[in-house]
């Protein structure tokens, strides 16, 4: 399933969000896709390059793909080597023969995936479906990184506005146009621009024989999901906090209706070492509504002898 996107229309894509966002990147550049094997799973990452030996890893949340990070990875390449996972059932990667899309699962994939391409002392960066996966790892192998970001997700995150994704993703997934998912895109999300949305759907969306188009990623295991036994999986990382040893900012976007304030306050107080960062005009989905403060966020975190400022605890 290739995308739908030609280089092109990508680069005049990253140079409008730049530009929207106000980025001062001195080159737009698109990223290298590759693919590696995770056991007997394949994995599509995007490698953004760059001559730093500070690797990033981010992962996207559910739903969504390594595209996500785009701008993001852009405004920072110059300072990281900024890399992006679709992780299973998701983007370019492979779909789950067992339909396993457990944090276990999860996990393994981004151990094998960490190894078979040589990461070490790494900032591993994990949003929603992401930063829940990146809670496990980290309290398994904080040996291996550097540092975690938690983008908007946290052991304890609120029904009302889990529900509501819950809602939006449960919809018909197959629509006649791309512009019908464009408006049901800003229907639930009406941050975002309308002409940099369409392009960034189209790295999410595949069109079929009948010329419909529909979503990549796995959505046969949804009516399986034990909605319970998930959110009790969930709670349960709360016990793993105290073994992530590495220092880890959460972040939380302004407008989250998923996760509050309140919630980031307890989970910086049971992680080690970490404190936290309010993103202005977003809601969950930080990297995509306000991906300019992010970038200013994670610099500032990622810089030797950061300390929190005004609106950081």
């Amino acid at each position: 399933m290739s995308t739908s996107l030609d280089l092109e229309r990508q680069l005049r894509h990253l140079r409008r969000a730049a530009e929207r966002n106000a980025l001062p990147v001195r080159e737009i550049v698109l990223p290298n896709a590759h693919h590696v094997l995770a056991g007997d799973t394949r994995l599509h990452y995007l490698d953004w390059g760059g001559k730093s030996r500070r690797d990033v890893l981010f992962l996207h949340g559910g739903g969504l793909n390594a595209h996500t990070w785009d701008v993001v990875c852009l405004g920072l390449r110059e300072e990281f080597r900024c890399i992006a996972l679709d992780q299973r059932g998701h983007g370019e990667s492979e779909w789950s023969a067992g339909m396993d899309y457990s944090t276990g699962a999860h996990v393994r994939d981004i151990e094998r995936f960490v190894d078979a391409i040589g990461l070490e002392n790494f900032v591993l960066v994990g949003m929603s479906l992401g930063g829940l996966n990146s809670i496990e790892y980290a309290a398994r192998h904080s040996d291996r990184l550097e540092a975690l970001v938690l983008v908007d997700v946290g052991p304890e995150i609120r029904l009302a506005g889990t529900s509501k994704i819950s809602a939006f993703v449960q919809q018909p997934a197959e629509l006649p146009s791309v512009e019908d998912f464009v408006e049901r895109a800003l229907a639930f999300n009406p941050r975002r621009n309308r002409d940099l949305l369409r392009t960034s759907l189209l790295h999410n969306l595949r069109q079929l024989p009948d010329g419909t188009w529909t979503w990549k990623y796995d959505r046969r295991h949804y009516g399986l999901i034990d909605r319970k036994a998930m959110d009790a999986a969930r709670l349960k990382l709360a016990d793993r906090l105290p073994e992530i040893r590495c220092r880890t900012l959460v972040v939380r976007g302004e407008h989250s209706d998923v996760f509050w304030a309140e919630d980031a306050e307890k989970l910086v107080g049971q992680l080690p070492d970490a404190r936290w960062v309010e993103i202005a005009h977003a809601g969950h989905t930080v990297q995509g509504d306000n991906p300019g403060d992010l970038i200013v966020a994670l610099r500032n975190f990622l810089s030797p002898g950061f300390e929190p400022g005004e609106g950081q605890r």
